[in-house]
């Protein structure tokens, strides 16, 4: 089995129950095809650069998962599907780092010491 991160970006006025729903069915979507999700990152509602179709905001959700090749055509062709979401991106490592978190609370240096 391999690592795998991915990265949704859902549209910006989506609610909290929604959120959740896109979550727990792509969280499904791996735990069914004998995957295993190790961690699910929510990062919140960002602003894009550059517009994507007619949208200028996003909630992005990064979840980091280990599973077989499968699952990810699986996941391609539901989010061709799903309205609710912009944009996709699935990345494939080799080892799969769960201790960095690209947006959370950053800690200052001099607490720390």
């Amino acid at each position: 089995m391999n690592f795998y991160e991915q990265t949704i970006v859902a549209k910006h006025d989506l609610t909290a129950k929604d959120l959740n729903d896109l979550q727990k069915r792509y969280s499904k979507i791996i735990t069914d095809s004998s995957g295993k999700v190790l961690k699910l990152e929510n990062w919140g509602l960002i602003s894009f650069a550059n517009k994507i179709k007619t949208f200028n905001k996003g909630h992005y959700i990064h979840i980091k998962f280990q599973s077989n090749s499968e699952v990810i055509k699986e996941i391609k062709n539901k989010v061709k599907l799903d309205k609710n979401v912009i944009r996709d991106l699935v990345v494939k490592y080799k080892k799969l780092d769960l201790k960095k978190e690209y947006f959370g609370k950053k800690t200052d240096e001099k607490e720390t010491k």
